[in-house]
């Protein structure tokens, strides 16, 4: 085993990878003839890790292993580099089943020997601008620049994605000069009919390229490009097994169901649900509206010992916080007795067996067979009846299964032996069903349509047509989706455990996590997650994003929605000397300043202010727009423009106040900048953000070796005790979100009193490009 996981490993497959590899015995022996054939054709050089990293995402998606050593030749001699070029060989081969492939014909297809000069990216996008030359002139940064990349990615379709991209940017920057002021304001969007379902235009994350072809989340899910059975045609579906009596229970679904979809979202309650969950909720409760169906939330409550009541309530919350209202909320443990039943006939049809071989014995998937895999039914049926009674200890018996599962392992375990009560049930039951055992039954009991689940469950999917069967019910069927993970970030509830035991979190809400309590903590707005959820798109392959890709979406949904306000991080006191000590006015600032139909909110004008200290410079820099002893600037909104007179410093040599005078915007010339400030504030309290880990994968070992814990980012976290805010953020609830004019977008916190308010930067108010 160990000489499997450093094969593995020369590739460039991590540890943890390696031996998740290895428990899929179909797959590890597919890899295993993979490297070989790829050695054989090196001779003496190794496999480098791009070569190793393509090897294995071909092992994995080949359907037809007699195409191995031809695929592998390909990827080895560097005919074959890319995902595009692996993609479109895989599906060549799926749709050429014929013995003696035409290469010339493969290659075409697959653009081997295509060689995109820089001078052809050069010529093609330079086509492209001058194509949309009026509109990008017109429109500025506000054109949709997908379009250009859509466009540029269809002319130089086997083109380098990222050498495309730089020279769109480049030849927009050529063209339209760097963004201004006005460009950074966003345009507001015209008015829309609301309908009965928001369906936001997206952009779809396809082999990790962004298709142009927008599809909201609700068109990707009515199952045109799903490819989806209809409710009742479920033995239409690859690999369903049909019985003499599948007919019969199919008619009786559709006269119990009506014909409608119905799906359901399965959680452990033993955590909190991350953004990988939100994907799941999206696709579940999603797929059942898309198609006007219902979903269920049920509760997969079969192991006691990791359950907990804040754990059912925080998943309902945060379901119902996304948008989503289930249909009902069930519980596996609403099933129990019936479950018990089906496992005693499962017994009496020859199904399942009790087996006395311990858990160490069990684990993993070369587990020796079970010596008491063919005992008596009469048997197996007393000492099962024995396990419910409690008169085994844990762990000295389980019922067993008969049957294999796809990845090879045996005799899956159906019923287990726990002493300890059941959050719901008390201590009724001393023995609690598997996920093997439960999850298909009860999507029967529910009559669900699709079983939709990640794909490391796809391993399950025979195992789950083979119980439904074997008890002659109704048989769903089980669909597979990619996962959605984040880059810099750990959702193990383990590892989140780890976090908070040793202090580096707050808890399982703490801003810089991304379960779904921490994001909405941070200020997430759902409907910016439901937006990532759909740009990802309904892919069946695993997708892992960057965290600026989220928080894209995030600033898409707060500047239609965070009213403006003024804060300032790091004060400094402006003391106006030609307006009258007494003076106080009210200036009215627009909570929308692109769309001022949106309403506005009044902050007082008095002769003291503050402004951030990065706004002002005692020493003139070039390119310097701000405020400088030589150079005025204009205050946003005040109709002023203040010019410096003297500078105040402690005795430390620090500029601490500064006395100015003001004259009318309209009476002098226009300054090169306006600046925001506050008078009168009130004092808060902000925290600032950045990702909680230093490296992208703190769990790759090969990038992290002494462990996630050795990675925290010291600076994920500033605390600004003493920032100052406008007073129309006074009466602010909870989670309510703002736009602190320059600064970024921001959060009212749970910590708030009536005494001090405390902010959360939710994201600033552009990707930093400095950012990790």
């Amino acid at each position: 085993m160990a000489d499997m996981v450093s094969i593995f490993m020369s590739i460039g497959l991590n540890e943890q990878k390696a031996k998740e590899t290895l428990k899929n015995e179909a797959l590890s022996s597919t890899l295993k003839k993979a490297i070989e054939q790829a050695r054989g054709l090196l001779g003496s050089a190794s496999i480098d890790k791009t070569a190793g990293t393509m090897l294995y995402n071909m092992v994995t998606r080949l359907k037809d292993p007699t195409r191995l050593s031809f695929l592998t030749e390909y990827i080895i001699t560097r005919k074959i580099n890319s995902e595009l070029q692996l993609s479109a060989a895989l599906d060549f081969i799926k749709s050429h089943p014929q013995e003696n492939l035409d290469r010339l014909e493969f290659e075409a297809a697959c653009g081997v020997g295509v060689v995109v000069t820089p001078e052809q990216i050069e010529d093609a996008v330079e086509l492209i601008i001058r194509k949309h030359k009026d509109q990008l002139l017109a429109e500025r940064y506000r054109f949709n620049m997908g379009i250009l990349m859509g466009e540029a990615r269809t002319a130089l379709k086997w083109a380098d994605g990222k050498i495309v991209k730089n020279e769109v940017d480049m030849q927009v920057l050529h063209l339209l000069g760097p963004k201004t002021e006005a460009d950074l304001e966003k345009k507001p969007k015209a008015a829309k009919p609301k309908a009965a379902e928001k369906d936001v235009k997206i952009e779809q994350v396809v082999n990790g390229e962004a298709n142009t072809e927008g599809k909201s989340l609700m068109e990707q899910l009515r199952g045109e490009a799903l490819k989806f059975h209809k409710p009742g045609e479920n033995y239409k579906t690859e690999g369903y097994v049909v019985t003499p009596n599948t007919m019969n229970l199919l008619k009786k679904h559709l006269e119990e169901t009506g014909g409608q979809v119905r799906t359901r979202f399965p959680p452990e309650p033993n955590g909190i649900l991350h953004i990988g969950h939100a994907k799941a909720i999206n696709f579940n409760f999603g797929y059942a509206k898309a198609n006007n169906g219902i979903c269920f939330l049920r509760y997969d409550d079969t192991n006691p010992e990791k359950e907990e009541e804040k754990y059912f309530t925080a998943i309902k919350e945060m379901v119902e916080w996304l948008g989503y209202k289930p249909y009902a909320v069930t519980h596996a443990s609403d099933q129990f007795q019936l479950l018990y039943d089906l496992a005693v006939d499962l017994i009496r049809r020859g199904h399942a067996y009790v087996c006395h071989q311990r858990g160490e014995e069990l684990k993993g998937h070369n587990i020796p067979p079970s010596p008491w895999r063919e005992r008596p039914v009469e048997e197996s049926l007393l000492l099962f009846d024995r396990m419910r009674k409690g008169m085994f200890a844990e762990g000295e018996v389980t019922l067993r299964m008969k049957m294999v599962m796809e990845d090879g392992k045996m005799d899956p375990v159906a019923y287990r032996i726990k002493y300890t009560p059941h959050h719901r049930t008390g201590d009724t039951w001393c023995i609690y069903p598997t996920y093997d055992y439960t999850h298909c039954l009860c999507d029967s009991i529910e009559n669900i349509t699709h079983s939709l689940c990640t794909k490391e469950f796809q391993a399950r999917r025979s195992s789950y047509f083979w119980l439904c069967n074997a008890l002659d019910l109704y048989c769903p069927v089980q669909w597979e989706y990619g996962r959605l993970n984040l880059t810099y970030t750990v959702v193990s509830k383990r590892k989140i455990i780890k976090l908070v035991e040793t202090g580096i979190v707050r808890d399982w809400d703490d801003p810089r996590l991304f379960t779904l309590t921490a994001l909405r903590r941070r200020g997430f707005p759902p409907q910016a997650i439901n937006n990532f959820c759909a740009r990802v798109g309904v892919t069946v392959a695993q997708t892992t994003m960057e965290p600026h890709l989220l928080e894209a979406c995030v600033r898409e949904v707060l500047n239609d929605t965070a009213p403006r306000a003024m804060a300032i991080l790091e004060p400094l006191k402006v003391t106006i000397t030609n307006l009258p000590t007494s003076a106080q006015t009210e200036v009215r600032v627009p909570d929308f300043p692109a769309n001022e139909a949106k309403g506005s909110h009044v902050v007082p004008f008095s002769k003291t202010i503050f402004i951030e200290q990065s706004d002002f410079r005692e020493v003139m820099e070039k390119g310097y727009k701000r405020l400088t002893p030589d150079q005025p600037v204009g205050l946003r909104h005040a109709g002023y423009v203040i010019s410096v007179q003297r500078v105040i410093k402690d005795g430390c040599g620090k500029v601490c106040e500064l006395e100015v005078t003001c004259a009318s915007s309209d009476s002098v010339e226009k300054p090169k900048a306006f600046i925001h400030w506050v008078s009168d504030p009130l004092r808060c309290e902000v925290r600032l953000y950045e990702s909680l880990f230093l490296h992208k994968n703190p769990e790759d070992p090969a990038e992290v070796p002494a462990g996630f814990l050795s990675d925290i980012n010291p600076n994920s976290l500033t605390v600004i005790g003493s920032a100052l805010v406008d007073r129309s953020v006074g009466k602010a609830k909870v989670f309510d979100k703002f736009q602190f004019e320059r600064v970024g977008y921001f959060s009212l916190d749970p910590d708030s009193t009536s005494e001090k308010l405390v902010f959360n930067r939710t994201v600033t108010l552009k990707e930093d490009p400095g950012k990790i």
